[in-house]
C-alpha cells in the first residue's frame, strides 16, 4: 500500500551532514596558512635590502633608527614572525580543550588581524622631521595625492588594512561582506588619518590615503573569500519510498 505523499518524501544528506564536495576544514586551513606564509615570504625577498639597512640599530636595541623608521619595524615585525605563531597554536589548543568548534581558524583570525596590521599603523603614525612644529595638513580633493604616491606608496596603502580585510570576515560573521569591509577599512583609515592631523605628525590626512586603505582591504577580504562566503544549501530532492 502506498504511503501518504507527506510521509513518502524526506530530505536526502551525505550521511555525517556534509558536502561530500567540500574540502575538509584541515585542508582549507593549510591552505590559507601555505597561502599566507607564502605570500609574506614573497614580501620579504623583494624588500630584503632596504631591511637590512636598518639591521645593526635593531641588533643594538636602539630606538632611533630601528622602530621610528619603516624599515625597521617592517625588519622587526618580520624576525618577530615566531611569536604570533607560537600565540595561534596556544589558543587553539585551549579552546579545543574547551570544546570550541573552527578553533584554529578563529585563533588565526585574531593573531593575522593584530599581528599583520598594528605594524602597519604603527608605520603610518612615526612623526616627520617637523612633527609638532608645524601645522596638520588635510587634503580631502579626491585623486590629488594619488598620482604622487608612486608605486610603493599606493602599494603600501594598499596593506596598511589587508590583514583586516583578509582575517575580519574569517573572525566576525558581521563582517562577512565585501560593503562592511570596504566600511571597516575605510572607518579605520580614517581614525588613522585623524590621528595624524591632530597629533601634528608632519604628515599629510588625506582622502585619498582612506580610499586606498579601503580598496586594499577589499581587495585582501576578496582574496580569503572562499573561506567566509555563506555557502549554498543543498538541494531538496524528493524520493518515493513505494510505488
Amino acid at each position: 500500500m502506498a504511503e501518504p505523499p507527506e510521509e513518502s518524501t524526506y530530505r536526502t544528506r551525505h550521511h555525517d551532514g556534509a558536502d561530500p564536495l567540500a574540502p575538509p576544514r584541515r585542508t582549507r586551513g593549510i591552505v590559507l596558512v601555505g597561502l599566507a606564509v607564502l605570500g609574506l615570504a614573497g614580501a620579504i625577498f623583494i624588500v630584503r635590502r632596504p631591511l637590512m639597512m636598518s639591521a645593526s640599530a635593531c641588533t643594538a636595541g636602539r630606538w632611533h633608527g630601528c622602530f621610528d623608521t619603516e624599515n625597521g619595524v617592517l625588519l622587526m615585525t618580520s624576525a618577530g614572525l615566531p611569536l604570533p605563531a607560537l600565540v595561534a597554536c596556544a589558543l587553539t589548543l585551549r579552546r579545543r580543550a574547551a570544546g570550541v568548534t573552527s578553533a584554529w581558524r578563529m585563533s588565526l583570525a585574531e593573531v593575522g588581524m593584530i599581528y599583520g596590521t598594528v605594524p602597519f599603523v604603527w608605520i603610518t603614525l612615526i612623526p616627520g622631521p617637523e612633527a609638532g612644529l608645524v601645522p596638520g595638513r588635510v587634503n580631502l580633493i579626491p585623486l590629488r595625492d594619488l598620482v604622487t604616491m608612486g608605486p610603493v606608496g599606493i602599494g603600501g596603502n594598499l596593506l596598511i588594512f589587508a590583514a583586516l580585510g583578509f582575517f575580519a570576515p574569517l573572525r566576525f560573521a558581521a563582517t562577512a561582506s565585501v560593503p562592511r569591509i570596504m566600511v571597516l577599512g575605510a572607518g579605520c583609515s580614517a581614525l588613522v588619518e585623524t590621528a595624524q592631523y591632530v597629533l601634528r605628525l608632519d604628515r599629510v590626512s588625506s582622502v585619498d590615503d582612506v580610499l586606498v586603505n579601503a580598496a586594499g582591504a577589499v581587495l585582501a577580504a576578496l582574496a580569503s573569500r572562499h573561506w567566509w562566503r555563506p555557502r549554498a544549501s543543498p538541494p531538496l530532492v524528493a524520493l518515493q519510498l513505494c510505488p
